[in-house]
């Protein structure tokens, strides 16, 4: 999540599930935890016990919205406008949280005279490469190195004066123009939420895919984030940016490294052309400050887990057989591939890209052109049997031909997450530890299972090559026995001494000579000693009443519950909300009873660094940071309004309309983000409003998962939520002749469903712009395949992606919509 990991420092939510209930406010803004989070809303619920205010901004009126003390209807697509809009109101008012921003933020830091913003577009923007050179984006130095500063933020070129200047344009009138949210009703949230910066007062905001899956993702959360740091809510218990993931493992995936541009620990994943050599990845990744300048030890370590004894100084350990990406493997990217002919062969495992992933004809259209696809699943899935006369294709009254589809598929039952043991890392960062319940049925294997049996497989196939391209797979290190033993995996992850094969302790005692092996250097710590497997620990005091439970599973890093912990306390170590003590400074602290930061948490800091250090001009690693720069991910130790390098489309979050929009962009002359990845296949249609007149958005249900094929293979689920059905209100549906219950058609560019309508005042039409746009949403479950089928509502959306993260957009589109006669 580079949205908070350019911000933060770690693209990981911030706090945790228990920690919402120590929040004042709550802001929920692009997810409905009271559906789809019900672990999330326990903790919302006992918050509002408590007095907590909640706040819900949502395009539909959710279960969560019935429970908010105030609900704000906005239009699909809009979100920066609305929070550029807080951050105007907040600094225009004068309410942010002075001395934290001062001391723990870039907002005195001086900028180059040469950034500037027009028209839409930041300085440095490259219309041929689509993206901007940053040179322009990066702090003033003087003449010692040290970057310029300015405590009393009055310097027009410092980051706060940019970012007032930047947000000026966001004036109430403006954001009710953009979102449809009335100018009262915006007000009343701002002050509500603003009113939390305060060091006795506390703000979460929750966010999930509604604010994520668009064009402007990244930037999105960046604004989220911009609001927390303003108003002090990093760091503090009932505060941060917290992602609500949607299944129990998400977390866990992504630290693993499941997107393609990662190595485990979220290091980069070398470049052919940029990182050739291992010397070359080495100072081309490795910072001078942050504690990211301990990098080679996480990197060489995760070498040594993967190339054991193969993998020695004398030949970079192993660097050369670790390929080297040469282009973009993003999902949006591979189907195009496939498309292309140059992807011959897919496996997948855990997913259901017929139906999850965006312009869903265009996927199935793409594995036709496979020779070979591989299934693990539980069920057979649409992915499984794209190649089936189920399948409907772009005309919806049209179905596939089995008989000229060629591609060979191969289908391998998997077992279920109760018939395997094993760790889940939930949204909060805990690795829980799961003990098998019952045993898999019938020839289901684990997903560890089949990669074991595979890679075996492969190896042997490949025994005694002697190419030089062959030796990386077959010098793997693969210690896991016949099992496989899911704990032997645990204990590589966890990180050992190469030595004795005894885990370490955590990640500081990484090394990059070679004498230390780890799977995941942020996971270190999990495993202490031979048996003791932190994951399974279940330990339920809470001494503190604030919810950590500290003796409860492993949180990432170092069991550490809430991160950038160290600002929770003032510049001088003292906590700024002594009913909310988080760590503190103690002058008598330690082993050595010198001093020592202590508290109710794993300080994010190091532990004898004293809150009046000064940082080293030209220093490395954490000496450069001075006791008062709580973000030790970061190189110059603080939170990042102003982001001088690390994406791609600003260094501020501004307003851009959805690729599909219904109205102009009433902020810029640029409609949408000119950094965006635009995909342009002749699958690839790009609707208008002159054809495509009704903003749709897409959303998830209680009774089913994901993309289906577990909930509408359960028969009790089928008979809650039957069919796929499009929600419609009624002045709208009367407009269009549509009863309630029909059977309607919703067409996009890129294809048509059918599903039957739900008339609701869930959804409103919104006035933006000047103009009446009317709202339709869907559910995006559904497939071919199963007990219960229907269209899938992905066979709307379009290819498009976040121009940092590729992620699609799905929550803002066009459509049009007509009743098929007959159609009850």
């Amino acid at each position: 999540m580079p949205g908070l990991g350019t911000s933060f420092g770690r693209g990981a939510m911030t706090n945790h599930w228990i920690d919402i209930r120590n929040a004042d406010v709550i802001m929920i803004n692009g997810c409905n935890p009271a559906e789809n989070h019900p672990v999330a809303w326990h903790w919302i619920r006992t918050a509002m016990e408590g007095g907590a205010k909640v706040i819900n901004i949502d395009p539909r009126f959710t279960r969560t919205s019935s429970q908010a003390d105030v609900y704000a209807r906005i239009r699909p697509g809009t979100n920066i406008a609305f929070i550029g809009g807080l951050i105007r109101y907040i600094i225009e008012n004068d309410l942010i949280q002075r001395r934290y921003v001062i001391e723990y933020t870039n907002a005195p830091m001086i900028v180059d005279a040469r950034y500037g913003f027009s028209d839409g577009l930041f300085s440095g923007y490259d219309a041929a490469t689509r993206s901007c050179a940053t040179a322009t984006w990066q702090y003033q130095k003087a003449a010692d190195g040290s970057i310029k500063r300015d405590d009393t933020l009055n310097d027009p070129q410092s980051v706060y004066q940019i970012m007032k200047k930047h947000y000026s344009r966001y004036t109430p009138e403006m954001v009710e123009k953009v979102t449809g949210i009335p100018k009262a009703k915006l007000l009343e949230i701002w002050q509500l939420y603003a009113g939390t910066g305060k060091p006795d007062r506390a703000g979460t905001i929750l966010y999930a895919m509604g604010q994520t899956q668009a064009t402007i993702g990244t930037q999105n959360i960046r604004g989220l984030a911009i609001v927390q740091l303003l108003l002090g809510n990093i760091g503090i218990a009932g505060g941060g940016v917290n992602a609500l993931r949607g299944e129990a493992n998400v977390q866990g995936a992504t630290d693993m490294a499941l997107l393609w541009q990662d190595v485990p620990g979220y290091m980069s994943i070398p470049r052919q052309a940029a990182h050739p050599t291992f010397n070359d990845y080495v100072a081309k990744e490795t910072p001078s400050t942050s504690y990211w300048v301990n990098k080679t030890n996480f990197f060489v370590s995760l070498l040594k887990a993967w190339w054991g004894p193969a993998a020695t100084a004398s030949n970079d350990f192993g660097y050369h057989w670790l390929p080297k990406a040469k282009t973009s493997y993003a999902v949006m990217d591979l189907f195009d591939a496939m498309h292309e002919g140059t992807v011959k062969g897919f496996t997948v495992v855990g997913e259901n890209p017929a139906v999850g992933s965006p312009n869903s004809n265009k996927v199935r259209e793409a594995m036709e052109k496979l020779d070979w696809l591989v299934v693990a699943d539980q069920f057979l899935t649409e992915t499984a049997e794209f190649w089936s006369a189920k399948r409907p294709l772009k005309d919806v009254s049209k179905r596939a031909d089995p008989t000229k589809i060629g591609t060979e598929v191969f289908f391998l039952p998997v077992a279920g997450f109760n018939e395997r043991a094993g760790s889940l890392t939930n949204s909060g960062r805990w690795l829980q530890w799961a003990e098998k319940a019952v045993d898999p049925q019938g020839d289901s294997r684990s997903d560890l299972w089949i990669v074991d049996r595979l890679y075996k497989a492969i190896k042997q196939a490949y025994a005694g090559s002697t190419a030089v391209k062959d030796q990386g797979l077959l010098r793997l290190n693969w210690p896991y026995g016949d099992g496989p033993d899911v704990t032997e995996v645990a204990k590589e992850i966890n990180g050992y001494t190469v030595a004795n094969g005894t885990p370490v302790a955590g990640f500081a005692a990484l090394r990059s000579d070679g004498s230390t092996a780890c799977g995941n250097w942020i996971y270190s710590g999990y495993f202490q000693g031979k048996e003791k497997n932190v994951a399974a620990a279940r330990g339920a005091q809470d001494a503190a009443g604030l919810g950590a439970y500290s003796g409860w599973a492993f949180s990432w890093p170092a069991n550490r519950r809430i991160l950038y912990n160290r600002a929770s306390a003032d510049p001088a170590g003292e906590p700024w909300d002594p009913k909310r003590k988080v760590i503190w400074w103690d002058d008598k602290g330690g082993a050595q009873q010198t001093g020592s930061w202590v508290g109710n948490d794993v300080p994010d800091f190091p532990p004898a660094k004293r809150p009046g250090t000064f940082a080293k001009v030209g220093g490395t690693g954490l000496d450069a940071h001075a006791g008062t720069d709580p973000f030790i991910m970061k190189a110059d130790g603080r939170g990042w309004l102003f982001v001088p390098s690390g994406l791609v489309d600003g260094p501020l979050p501004e307003h851009y309309e959805p690729f599909e929009s219904p109205v102009a962009n009433a902020l810029n002359k640029v409609a949408f983000n000119p950094a965006a990845k635009i995909y342009s296949g002749p699958s690839d249609t790009r609707g208008t409003a002159k054809d495509f007149p009704t903003v749709a958005t897409t959303f998830r249900l209680t009774e089913h998962y994901q993309g289906g094929s577990e909930t509408r293979n359960r028969p009790w689920l089928v008979e809650l939520q039957p069919e796929m059905f499009v929600e419609l209100n009624p002045e709208f549906a009367k407009e269009k002749g549509i009863a309630d219950g029909d059977t309607v058609k919703v067409e996009s560019a890129r294809g048509a469903v059918h599903a039957r309508a739900l008339l609701t005042g869930r959804v409103q039409p919104i006035n933006a712009n000047g103009a009446r746009v009317d709202i339709v949403g869907l559910p995006w479950h559904w497939g071919f395949s199963g007990l219960s089928t229907g269209h899938s509502a992905n066979a709307l959306t379009p290819t498009i992606g976040d121009a940092n993260t590729l992620i699609q957009e799905d929550k803002a589109f066009l459509v049009r919509i007509s009743r098929l006669e007959g159609g009850r």
